[in-house]
């Protein structure tokens, strides 16, 4: 499984971590498209009239493939005197 998440997170199908509304596979699905999370959330459901069900498969399994990205963080400056 850790080939299909690094493949894909090659192309730049991550689940980020801020603007995550369930799952974060919207969020991902317009960052890598370049659409605001907003719109590719009403891009799916607007799909969703048009192929019935399909999303009940497609959601979850790309909840599964697409890893959560990961995000590096800097400790605070530890400066004496600061807390």
């Amino acid at each position: 499984m850790g080939s299909i998440h690094d493949g894909m997170a090659r192309q730049g199908l991550v689940r980020p971590v801020d603007g995550r509304v369930l799952g974060g596979v919207c969020a991902g699905l317009g960052q890598r498209f370049g659409i605001a999370p907003f719109h590719a959330r009403l891009l799916f459901v607007l799909i969703l009239f048009v192929l019935p069900g399909s999303q009940l498969l497609i959601y979850p399994l790309l909840w599964i493939l697409m890893p959560t990205e990961h995000r590096v963080t800097t400790p605070v400056d530890a400066a004496p005197g600061r807390y």
